[in-house]
């Protein structure tokens, strides 16, 4: 069971990152609130609200993942274009009379 959680979680980064935070920032949110007299609808209203911005704070985290998934794609690309620099030869001197 647990190394199908893990391959689902490889499969899914994204989503996997977003269920353990929300977890654990909804624990902390009961944790914080318990003596609080929040009546049910209130701590309806706040796991769900906690619920959305852990997945708001893993899509802005994917930003930057993202950005450097572009460098390192267009850094490969770009050496892959430029020509190889040590099988070249002078093609441009005049023979010797």
């Amino acid at each position: 069971m647990l190394s199908n959680l893990k391959t689902w979680a490889t499969q899914h980064p994204k989503l996997a990152a977003w269920i353990a935070l929300a977890i654990g920032m909804v624990i902390v949110l009961i944790i914080a609130a318990r003596d609080v007299g929040l009546l049910w609808n209130q701590w309806l209203f706040l796991i769900l609200a906690t619920i959305g911005l852990a997945g708001l704070c893993v899509w802005i985290i994917s930003w930057e993942s993202n950005e450097d998934e572009d460098a390192t794609t267009s850094d490969a690309a770009a050496a892959k274009t430029q020509p190889d620099s040590t099988n070249t030869t002078n093609t441009s001197a005049k023979p010797s009379a």
